[in-house]
């Protein structure tokens, strides 16, 4: 597979049952990182800010991903145990039967954020 160039021709690439899916968290991670650059690095698309990938996220083919600070999964484990959602120290895996509400990204991405910033 050929290393993506941007995040539209990563979403394009990805399995089409999680394309909307990860247009839609891409718009709710643009939204909560409003001067955030979208880059990609390590062939999966990211929000950089000051130098740092703040959060990134890729498509597998049974699950999604959102990968963002270990302190951001550890400030919101609760939130992400009520919602049901499998997390490791660095991610949150999802699907579109059990997509991450819009709120709790936006509070991993500030989180995360908050971690890059110090």
């Amino acid at each position: 597979m050929v290393a993506p160039i941007s995040h539209n021709a990563y979403i394009a690439n990805a399995p089409e049952p999680f394309q909307p899916l990860l247009e839609h968290l891409r718009s709710v991670l643009k939204s909560a990182l409003p001067d955030a650059e979208e880059v990609i690095s390590y062939d999966m698309p990211g929000f950089r800010v000051g130098g740092k990938i703040v959060v990134g996220y890729a498509a597998f083919s049974k699950q999604c991903g959102l990968y963002c600070a270990p302190t951001a999964i550890a400030e919101c484990a609760g939130a992400l145990y009520e919602a049901g959602l499998k997390t490791t120290k660095t991610g949150v895996t999802f699907t579109p039967k059990r997509p991450i509400p819009d709120d709790l990204i936006t509070r991993l991405a500030m989180a995360s954020r908050r971690s890059a910033d110090a």
